[in-house]
Parts: structure tokens; sequence; C-alpha cells
């Protein structure tokens, strides 16, 4: 089956005769239940819920792994990093990556005795900072650099060198990447963003490539308290089913405004690892099947990127990306990524692809 049609199937499941076609969100706290509760499906609200498992389990097939949801896409990476990492160990992580996990890897494991060391997502000298290291985690595309690595390469080096993958699939989504068949021990992603796509709830996940691995998630998720909401998790579940015409849409979309605002005279620079000519297209191209919504661009400084925002007028200026509304924030703003002051961050959406380039390039100076 190609990926729109396994899309379907996966989040709807088999035909069951006078059911519907996805059950409500089940709110329980506590399950009735005698006895010993061994081999217990359902046993208390936050260790299991009938709603989760539907959508992990269409998560699952997607992935090519087993998977738990999470509260939020930090809850995923805080449950891998958190769960696999003990005192003494090295962690590796992406430089230009998602300020969130560095920030979570700098002031907590750090303080617990790990060692954790940078590396850019497009360069550097993997062997050195993989030498002794026991996880790894990567971010590709990587946001909000939008360099891409070798997945593939990466997580075969990293595995001589006795260490596990993580990899952050939130900009590509399990559609347009699949880190577990690249070699990766970890699949996480933050579902908040383009996997549901319509910017009205947090959530997260973790697919694993070995399911040894998923007690101990589990067992994080559980103590520490990161549970999903079953509406926030029904809501996921009936949004997974567009995810292949959304995104379909916003990448084509997105090529059109790279490819737009490449060649205009205020543009210092744009970065989309779909545009060909890109420095991660042929990386890119490898191992992706749709690159994603996320596109970058530079203009001359803030007061430039500021007047932008102001002057668009279908762009609704917002953080995070992936929703059907076309996004875009001057990110240095928030002093936590390595960017030029007039570097924007542009999250396509579902808006007619001209129109959108139109406004675009009428609000550049």
């Amino acid at each position: 089956m190609r990926a729109a049609t396994k899309l379907v199937k996966a989040v709807f499941g088999a035909p069951d005769p006078g059911a519907p076609f996805l059950p409500g969100p089940v709110f329980a706290s506590v399950y009735q239940h005698a006895g010993d509760p061994t081999g217990a499906p359902f046993t208390y609200g936050r260790t299991s819920n009938p709603t989760w498992s539907g959508y992990e389990g269409a998560l699952a097939e997607l992935e090519g792994g087993p998977c738990l949801v999470f509260a939020s896409g930090m809850a995923a990476v805080s449950a891998v990093l958190c769960s696999d990492v003990r005192r003494g160990d090295v962690v590796v992580l992406p430089s230009d990556g998602y300020h969130g996990a560095r920030s979570l890897t700098e002031t907590y494991l750090r303080e617990l005795g790990a060692e954790v060391r940078l590396l850019a997502t497009a360069g550097g000298d993997a062997d050195a900072a993989l030498h002794g290291a026991s996880l790894v985690l990567l971010e590709s595309p990587a946001n909000p650099s939008l360099d891409v690595c070798d997945i593939r390469s990466l997580c075969r080096a990293a595995h001589a060198a006795g260490a596990r993958v993580a990899v952050d699939n939130s900009t590509a989504t399990v559609l347009g990447q699949q880190p577990l068949a690249l070699g990766a021990d970890y699949s996480l992603g933050s579902d908040s963003k383009a996997l549901t796509g319509h910017s009205d709830l947090l959530l997260g996940h973790v697919a694993v490539r070995d399911a040894d691995l998923l007690p101990a998630l589990a067992a994080w998720r559980s103590q520490i308290g990161a549970v999903a909401g079953p509406m926030e998790t029904w809501l996921a579940h009936r949004s997974l089913a567009t995810l292949d015409v959304r995104l379909q849409r916003q990448c084509s979309t997105a090529l059109a405004v790279a490819s737009a605002l490449r060649d205009h005279p205020a543009v210092l620079r744009c970065r989309y690892p779909g545009m060909p000519g890109d420095p991660a297209h042929g990386v890119a191209s490898q191992q992706m099947t749709l690159f994603g919504p996320v596109l970058g661009f530079t203009l001359a400084g803030q007061a430039e990127a500021e007047r932008w925002l102001s002057d668009v007028g279908l762009v609704l200026p917002a953080t995070s990306f992936g929703g059907v509304h076309t996004t875009a924030e001057r990110r240095a703003r928030w002093g936590s990524d390595d960017v030029p002051p007039g570097f924007i961050r542009l999250s396509i959406g579902l808006e007619d692809p001209v129109d959108l380039v139109a406004d675009i390039l009428q609000a550049l100076p």
C-alpha cells in the first residue's frame, strides 16, 4: 500500500460492523478491576487508557515499531533522555536543534552527572563526539536551522561506538521520514505540530525499534505523570487521517515559496531542504519522501524582519509550526538559537499557494 492508503487503514483499523469508525475518547481515572492486576489492560488512568491504545496502535503501524503517547513533545524528549541516561553517561545532541532539548540536558542531565556534547547537524567531528557515547539525539531537519544529517550513516557510527540513537522527527513527521527504518532506536515527535496539524493540542510520542526499550519509557511516563489527556489523544487520532493531504499541500507550497524567496533581492538567504540547490537537499532527498512545511529566510536585520511580519496579510505571527494556518516568527526574539536577527522561520499552511506567494512577496522591502 502507498502511504496515504496505509495511513487511513492504520487510523481506522479493521472493519467492525455496527461500530463507529473511531470510538470516542474514554474519560476514566480508574477502572473496575478485582484480584491480581497482572496482565490487566486497564487498571489506573495514569498507566493506561483505551484511547491511548488506539492512537498508539495507529502510530506503531506507521512508524514500524511499538509506540507510546506522551503529554507533549517535550515530555517525549524527556522520556527518552531521562529513561536512557545515567550518571557518567555521554549524551550527544545537535547544537542547532530544538532549544528545549539542549536546555534539558544542560540544566538537568549535566547536574545528574552526565557528560553533554554538542554536534552541529550538518557537520563537525562526529567520530570524536561519538567516542564513548551512550545516547545520540539527532534532529533532521533541525529546528530552526533546517540543516540535515545522514541518519543512516550516523546510526551505524553510533551503534559501532556502543550508543543508541534517537531521532526527533517533528519537522518531517512519519510520512516524510522513517527514522526506525534508517536505523534509529527511538523515533520521537511533537504531535502538537504537523502530525496533527490544527494548533489546538499538546501531545508527543516515542516509537522504538526494539520493544525491550518500551517498559522504561512507560515507567517514566507513569512515575513522572507525563500522561496525555483522552480528548487530546482522540483529536490527534482523528486528525492523523488527513496528514497525507495536508502535508502534500504544505510541502508543495513550501517549495514554491522558498523558490520565490531565494530569487528576491531583499532575501539574504533562504533554506528549505526540498529545494534543489539547498545545502541539505542532497542528503535530504536520500532519506525523506516529503520535506516538511517549514522553511527559513533571512532579511537584512531585525527591523526589516519585524516590518515584514507586520505587513504580510495571510501569515499569522506565532511560534511553533505545522498547522493549517501559515505562521511565522523572528526566531532570534527568544535568544535561544544561533540565528541572525533578521531570520524568520516560516511554517506553511493550507492557503492557496498563488495567494500565499503573492502576499509574502508584497511584504518584502
